[in-house]
């Protein structure tokens, strides 16, 4: 039996009264398995990027692209980024019962509530004169090129529903994460790799706190918008490399033939996941020969590997923080780094110590690497946890966790920088002056892409859903150019 008989008789077995009905507007009959494995070949060679949705896009495109960097485990910004010497002078006294009742907390409910001073010196930074964490000295000599936001705060309180809040802007699971609607509007400037790629490191406390994929999923917008793990370790993407035996030339010719068929049965039923598959399959092939050459780090020179204080394959946040800029030169939309380890309910000095140590230097290397590349103007840079940490001791040298106070920073994508935006109360305990949400930041994100927030949705379960929700959010212009 020939190929030709063959797709005739697949065509007559799939070929529903649905399909035929909705095929007949665009002319009888198909193309040949064998035309179709030519074009497909063709495209698998010379890969297109992913398109987005908005072209062009509605408002002034400052930022082109994202660098999300999250210390997952909540860092605690009252050992990193907001100063407290009241608090420091309250040390081991009740908390004001004014300020805590009634309120929600997360595990120290019900626990007598004690104030617990920062247990890390703070500088002076900058022309401004920033205070931040003395243990942070390479990230305050880049404070003149950041926004520093004392006044975040988040809806959820515990670990998982804080991830989902802050990478969807709600808290229940099934949402498209920012990333995937970012690369929904925009696409992909680069062919050979993701528009979304995710990392992620652990540092050396040792708590490998579950980064579930949902964090990065494409929720009800198609799946080739969802996020990419590539591992920092071994392997980056698993299965990705052709089994033993199998030549590129081979698994080209076996992609094309699969794509062919999928492509028939699209022209037949008109899924749109079938379009997902086949761009899938596409890019899986482009990426076997992009992404080794993405993770070789030993062409970098030993001055970029010593700004950012990594080796190669090492699998630090630092490594991963080079490849950002690596993907980001290479067109990926959005990169977003997990570095975990930050949940300190007990030993928050110690644990802090070890975290600054991990990150001081990556994070002003990727800043000043960017700047020197001429890439920094249009790549926009967010630091951030899932939630904050109590001014209130747990377990005696820990803190808890806390949504209503947070501190967060930004860089590049047309942010001003040197300036503090907002501030908490005396103690720490919650955010009072220029109060920011996670909705105003994912607001200001998608401003700077270029892309009109309360307009950027799509119809899902008979409402319209947007990434900012519709509880109200706006653009944090105070920290804008």
């Amino acid at each position: 039996m020939n190929i030709q008989t063959e797709l005739r008789q697949f065509r007559a077995q799939q070929l529903t009264r649905r399909a035929f009905l909705g095929r007949s507007t665009q002319g009888l009959g198909a193309l040949a398995l064998a035309d179709l494995l030519v074009g497909t070949a063709t495209n698998t060679n010379a890969a297109e990027p992913l398109r987005g949705v908005l072209n062009p896009v509605p408002l002034k495109q400052t930022a082109k692209r994202v660098i999300w960097l999250t210390m997952a485990g909540g860092a605690s910004q009252l050992e990193t980024f907001d100063p407290k010497p009241k608090l420091a002078a309250l040390h081991g006294q009740p908390m004001p019962e004014s300020m805590t009742k009634g309120q929600q907390l997360a595990q120290l409910q019900g626990a007598k509530l004690m104030c617990y001073g920062p247990q890390l010196p703070f500088a002076k930074f900058g022309k401004n004169q920033t205070e931040i964490c003395a243990l942070l000295p390479l990230i305050g000599s880049v404070i003149d090129d950041i926004a520093l936001i004392r006044s975040m705060t988040t809806d959820a309180i515990n670990h998982d529903p804080a991830h989902m809040f802050m990478n969807t802007g709600a808290q229940i699971v099934g949402r498209p994460s920012m990333g995937a609607w970012i690369t929904y509007g925009l696409g992909s400037m680069g062919a050979d790799l993701p528009g979304f790629v995710v990392l992620v490191s652990l540092g050396k406390g040792g708590q490998n706190q579950p980064i579930a994929a949902r964090q990065w999923s494409s929720g009800f917008l198609p799946s080739k918008y969802q996020g990419v793990q590539l591992r920092s370790q071994g392997e980056p993407v698993l299965y990705l490399s052709n089994p033993p035996g199998i030549s590129r030339k081979q698994q080209g010719d076996d992609i094309a033939a699969i794509n062919a068929l999928n492509k028939e049965r699209k022209a037949m039923v008109n899924d749109p996941e079938i379009a997902t598959r086949i761009a899938q399959y596409e890019m899986a092939y482009q990426m076997q020969a992009s992404v080794p050459e993405l993770m070789d780090l030993s062409g970098e020179g030993a001055k970029t590997l010593e700004l950012y204080g990594c080796q190669p394959g090492d699998g630090s946040f630092a490594s991963n923080c080079l490849l950002a800029r690596r993907l980001a030169e290479r067109g990926v939309r959005f990169i977003q780094l997990y570095h975990k380890d930050w949940d300190h309910h007990s030993g928050v000095k110690e644990g802090v110590t070890q975290k600054a140590k991990e990150i001081d230097r990556a994070c002003m290397a990727l800043i000043v690497d960017l700047k020197q590349r001429g890439m920094l103007d249009e790549t926009l840079i967010v630091w951030a946890g899932e939630f904050g940490r109590t001014p209130m001791s747990q377990g005696g040298d820990g803190r808890d966790h806390h949504n209503k106070a947070m501190s967060i920073w930004l860089a590049g994508g047309g942010v001003r920088g040197g300036v503090v935006h907002g501030s908490t109360d005396e103690l720490g305990y919650a955010a009072v002056d220029k109060v920011t949400t996670v909705h105003d930041l994912h607001h200001t994100m998608l401003n700077q892409l270029g892309i009109d927030a309360n307009a950027f949705t799509i119809r899902f379960q008979g409402l319209d859903a947007r990434l900012v929700g519709v509880e109200g959010s706006r653009v944090i212009r105070e920290i804008l150019v």
